[in-house]
């Protein structure tokens, strides 16, 4: 029979018989989707297909659990998919799913359908349960507890209060069919309902303590009334007194109810060593004898609690970068609560609680139990969170703590992101974290999406400023190369110049010398001794003069070097016969050379 309820998870039937084929002909390639299932403080883990159906996901649950598929109610699925998984035939694939779902399974009573059976237990676990406890010395307790809270862990706390073990308690007063791992919602008691509770060695001879609970049992059978019978479940460490007449009793411990009462609401919790002594003077002190006696009282199964001071945890759970934030969890303790034992004892040490606090949370615990160090907190996250955040600190009364203030980063701001009470169960606690570690990771979406265009923005700046400055640096390197490329032109003109210059000076040494040698020109301008020289340099002006005769051909050579012809630069050719006349002997007359009574002389470079 497929059966169904609020908030539970059922699958949506398909409006076309073939819709199944049809996905899997647009996913061809199916993958494997893992299925975190919680269920009683364990997890179990289910690999299946994503072309699988609802109903073959719970017969593997079934499989691993043993929890039959009608009595299964899943909590987890995407809100608005509750109604598309109302049919067992419904496709994985089509709740878009990721590949890991976490899941809490509750094993509902065969009593029933689930829809029906689900919504007033989970409405009764949140009521308050009022306990008249009538105690062997003769005064009345008035105990207050939640409606989730078993047998087991009443008279753990009862014990705390009497100083009678559980082992050697006998009450009278419960509702037949109650065990020690019934819940009050379950158990059918009024919310206010009055029990006896008494020692099992009054009325009787001293049972040795070496005993085994079956003959305590009997003891304490003994010690009541003749219309008591004990029953028995094997995960009872102690007999449940069930009394015949319960009505009698209930007439009986009514008349405890006077003005002699010496017991509150709350534990006696003086002989508690505190997870925070009094007057503590350092908050990172504090945070350390808060662990080291957490681990003491409730033993090493415990969630990792950062050591420091609240500012330093903020500082590692809300960091700049939103891809690096995690939530901050803040856990308020208070041994003046009913609800501290078991939140600690029991949700606290869930492995489930353990390891999603580990991945998503920053946890920073304190003890409220002391004022002193209650101020001292308040004070710290107002300073570090906001007066907000110390308002709502300041306002959660004692019988609902303990508490988790849970602190979010919203943008560059701190602000209280929830507060999940101690009056809750541990799938409640865990599909609470669940839910704001979600939510917080929707709105970090926004914030890393941001993030991103901003480092990309950033990037593209940072490639840009890159190109800038390669280019500056290439056009530097330009600058610089030209700047030497100039300075070496102008050191090489300078040479040159110099060379030059030298050159010249030295011609014109060479020219002053040769000048000196020749003597003036021959007034005359005809006769026998006198002869016309002319010569055509390469710029193609004429140069003319007279020499005589005997004018040997050293000073015709001198006088073309005075000119700024040097001679070892050019040639002084004869055009017939062609000589060049530098090559002759210097000391030979004009005469002798036959260059009278005119002659023409060609000059040309070497």
């Amino acid at each position: 029979m497929q059966l169904g309820f609020a908030g539970a998870s059922t699958s949506r039937s398909s409006s076309h018989p073939d819709f199944r084929t049809a996905l899997n002909y647009l996913d061809p390639a199916p993958h494997s989707v893992l299925f975190k299932i919680h269920s009683n403080n364990e997890l179990h883990l289910v690999s299946i297909s994503n072309h699988a159906t609802v109903g073959e996901l719970k017969a593997k649950i079934s499989e691993k659990t043993g929890v039959p598929v009608c009595r299964q109610a899943l909590k987890g699925w995407d809100s608005g998919k509750q109604k598309d998984v109302q049919n067992s035939s419904t496709v994985l694939k089509s709740l878009n799913i990721g590949k890991e779902v976490s899941l809490i399974l509750t094993d509902m009573s065969m009593e029933g359908f689930v829809g029906d059976a689900t919504e007033p237990l989970a409405s009764q676990n949140q009521q308050t349960y009022t306990l008249h406890i009538n105690v062997p010395d003769g005064n009345m307790l008035h105990l207050k507890f939640p409606g989730f809270q078993n047998i087991l862990a009443i008279k753990t706390d009862v014990y705390t209060i009497t100083d009678i073990p559980v082992r050697h308690q006998v009450w009278s007063g419960w509702p037949n069919n109650v065990t020690n791992t019934t819940t009050l919602a379950e158990s059918g008691v009024e919310r206010d309902h009055n029990l006896v509770l008494k020692h099992a060695d009054d009325g009787a001879a001293k049972i040795s303590n070496n005993n085994n609970a079956a003959a305590t049992a009997a003891g304490a059978s003994t010690s009541t009334s003749s219309s008591s019978r004990n029953v028995y479940n094997n995960s009872d460490s102690m007999p449940i007194i069930i009394d015949s007449e319960d009505s009698e009793e209930f007439e009986d411990a009514s008349d405890f109810n006077n003005d002699d009462d010496i017991f509150t609401e709350t534990p006696n919790i003086s002989q508690l060593k505190h997870l925070i002594p009094d007057n503590v003077d350092d908050e990172t002190i504090g945070s350390i004898q808060f662990v080291e006696n957490f681990v003491e009282r409730y033993g090493p199964q415990h969630p990792m609690f950062f050591q420091g001071s609240l500012e330093d945890a903020l500082k590692e759970a809300c960091r700049p970068s939103a891809r690096d934030r995690k939530l901050m969890a803040v856990y308020l303790h208070h041994d003046g609560s009913v609800l501290t034992n078991v939140f600690c004892g029991q949700l606290l040490a869930c492995e489930s609680i353990i390891q999603m606090l580990l991945d998503h949370f920053v946890l920073y615990g304190w003890d409220l139990t002391f004022e002193s160090n209650k101020n001292m907190f308040l004070s710290s996250i107002s300073a570090c969170v906001g007066m907000t955040a110390s308002i709502t600190v300041r306002n959660i009364p004692v019988d609902r703590l303990p508490a988790i203030l849970v602190i979010a980063k919203n943008r560059s701001q701190c602000e209280v992101f929830q507060v999940i009470y101690g009056n809750v169960s541990v799938d409640d606690l865990l599909s609470q974290l669940m839910e704001a570690s979600d939510m917080y990771a929707e709105q970090l979406k926004i914030e890393l999406r941001e993030e991103n265009e901003r480092l990309a923005r950033e990037q593209v700046k940072l490639e840009q400023d890159a190109a800038y400055q390669e280019s500056l640096e290439a056009d530097r390197a330009k600058q610089e190369a030209k700047r030497q490329k100039e300075l070496m032109m102008q050191t090489e003109r300078r040479r040159l110049e110099s060379e030059r210059a030298d050159a010249e000076a030295k011609r014109e040494q060479i020219r002053a010398a040769a000048r000196s040698t020749v003597p003036p020109e021959p007034e005359q301008t005809v006769g026998e001794n006198i002869t016309k020289i002319r010569m055509r340099p390469p710029t193609g002006v004429l140069i003319e003069r007279r020499f005589t005769t005997d004018t040997p051909l050293r000073i015709l050579l001198n006088f073309v070097t005075a000119e700024g012809f040097l001679i070892d630069e050019y040639k002084v050719i004869q055009s017939w016969p062609r000589r060049d006349l530098t090559a002759l002997n210097h000391e030979e007359t004009l005469k002798d050379l036959k260059l009278y009574p005119q002659e023409t002389l060609i000059l040309e470079e070497r």
